[in-house]
């Protein structure tokens, strides 16, 4: 199906008067790819931000012990490799330009000089390398980690796994002649090009974050060859064209070119138009973000935000819990083994008289906790159980823990003078109106919902259509393309009680802290 543009013009002509003129003109696509955790899920898009198709495909995730977390790289090439043509099933394939990905961060993906995946990749949300971490953060210190990439370390980014390969799996470590990271190895499998952007590469702690560039200091403190590393790009920049066998496999042009795309939470800010100067986007999908954009670098000073560069090419700040909607999922898939996946049922019981009443609290830290508290140790947590609980107060309980442990990042950008008066939200779990409605009163700010919210993939294919030149910046696209549906305010009386709640919950965790580090014994 040929997609075209009719552009009408009317010309005053001094001899013949007013005269019609026809121009057609090809309407280009874009492909934007969101590299989850389980599953990939790719949207095309035309020129005036519409969405045309979508599609996505699953695959699988491993624990092969408590706490680990990997997946198979091949896994996502087949899926976007078999994806894509089923994505563009009913249109016209040549009018696709370009294609831009966001992807899982921090994942350790390891090639060999043969070009070959050497061992499943170690994903973001995986804890096996609290040794690692406690290495970097206490013997090298987190002053000098701070020094050199703005960052402390996090059990799952990336230079820890690092070590834990070299400590673990020497001879595997011994054949490592490429590091990437999830998405880049998608835009390697396609164009051939080593690349990786500023905002993925941040959250290494391999990367200056400052000066965008890899940090030599790091790279010898982890033992990491600087060959190993991909060439650096913003994310919107042109990393390469499609390689031949690439282009056969997705049955698309070779000319179609590739930018080097963001990390899920940057190309996902872009997507909701969290670019420039002190915007913020509250993301709630498998894991939770803060997202707080600047023009500028800056870091906190006990470093429980992130310090990355953004995909406008900027920097931000960055608060981000391990376990969000997925605290909800697990909920009421695994425990509660709801029917079709029939979350608004549960949720119907929660009427607006019994939010900031509920006696339950939860913690959730079901694989550990990142922002702010930085401890692989942590865990879920149900406290203030009687005998006239039901089952609405727990499912309760789960969203307001989520929300409470978001707005601990809030806290953290706040006490060094970062003004949050209101936010996006986007997610899975923003299409429950209830959890929206909890967010917007624990936070006590306003809360807008785009008219489009297509998270990671939507800003890949806005980062593709600036590497095209559809638009000359990021803040360009976003400014013509992303809109707000409607907002969510916060009502006083509900924010006071929620107030009330979030100061008993921030108690939870301290008193708990030292069981936790036994129970981890």
């Amino acid at each position: 199906m040929l997609l075209v543009a009719v552009i009408f013009d009317v010309v005053t002509s001094r001899k013949s008067g007013k005269y019609k003129r026809w121009r057609w003109e090809a309407v280009m696509l874009y492909i934007g790819i969101d590299l989850g955790t389980s599953a990939v899920k790719l949207l095309l898009m035309d020129e005036e931000g519409h969405i045309k198709n979508e599609i996505s495909r699953e695959y699988p995730l491993e624990f092969p012990r408590p706490g680990w977390s990997q997946q198979n790289p091949e896994d996502w090439k087949n899926a976007v490799l078999g994806g894509i043509p089923d994505l563009l099933a009913s249109f016209d394939k040549s009018q696709v330009a370009g294609i831009g990905a966001g992807g899982q961060m921090h994942g350790l993906v390891v090639l060999d000089e043969n070009d070959r995946v050497i061992r499943p990749a170690i994903l973001w949300n995986d804890g096996r390398t609290a040794r690692q971490t406690d290495y970097l953060n206490k013997e090298i210190g987190r002053e000098t980690l701070s020094k050199y990439t703005g960052n402390i370390a996090f059990a799952g980014f990336t230079a820890p796994k690092i070590l834990w390969m070299k400590e673990n799996e020497p001879e595997l470590y011994a054949a490592i002649a490429k590091i990437m990271l999830p998405k880049d190895y998608l835009v390697y499998r396609m164009t051939g090009v080593h690349a990786t952007d500023y905002s993925d590469a941040s959250g290494m702690l391999l990367l200056d974050v400052e000066h965008k560039c890899w940090s030599k200091e790091m790279c010898e403190i982890c033992g990491v060859k600087e060959e190993w590393l991909a060439h650096l790009y913003e994310s919107w920049q042109f990393v390469g064209t499609l390689k031949p066998d690439a282009a056969a496999a997705l049955g698309l042009p070779e000319s179609v070119k590739v930018c080097a795309g963001a990390g899920d939470n940057a190309a996902a800010a872009v997507g909701t138009g969290t670019v420039g100067k002190g915007h913020c986007n509250i993301s709630l999908g498998t894991s939770g973000t803060v997202f707080i954009s600047s023009e500028k670098f800056g870091v906190d000073a006990t470093n429980g935000l992130h310090a990355f560069a953004h995909a406008d090419g900027g920097w931000h700040l960055m608060g981000c819990m391990l376990s969000a909607a997925s605290c909800n999922k697990w909920w009421m898939d695994d425990i509660l083994k709801v029917t079709d996946k029939d979350y608004p049922a549960e949720q119907a019981p929660i009427t607006r008289d019994k939010l900031g009443r509920n006696k339950v609290f939860f913690l959730p830290y079901l694989m550990g906790e990142r922002s702010p508290i930085n401890d692989t140790d942590a865990r879920g947590t149900l406290i203030g159980l009687s005998m006239d609980t039901t089952r609405a107060d727990i499912t309760q309980a789960v969203l307001e823990g989520v929300a409470f442990a978001i707005r601990d990042s809030v806290e953290t950008a706040r006490s060094i003078g970062v003004e949050i008066p209101r936010s996006n939200i986007c997610g899975g779990g923003a299409k429950s109106p209830l959890w929206c409605t909890i967010m917007a009163n624990v936070l006590g700010i306003p809360l807008d919902i785009l008219v489009t919210e297509q998270g990671p993939g939507y800003g890949g294919a806005l980062l593709a259509m600036v590497c095209c030149g559809k638009y000359a910046t990021v803040q360009e696209a976003t400014n013509a393309l992303v809109h707000v549906s409607r907002t969510i305010e916060p009502d006083a009386e509900l924010t006071a009680l929620y107030e009330e709640r979030y100061q008993k919950f921030k108690q939870i965790y301290p008193t708990c802290k030292p069981l936790f580090k036994e129970l981890a014994k």
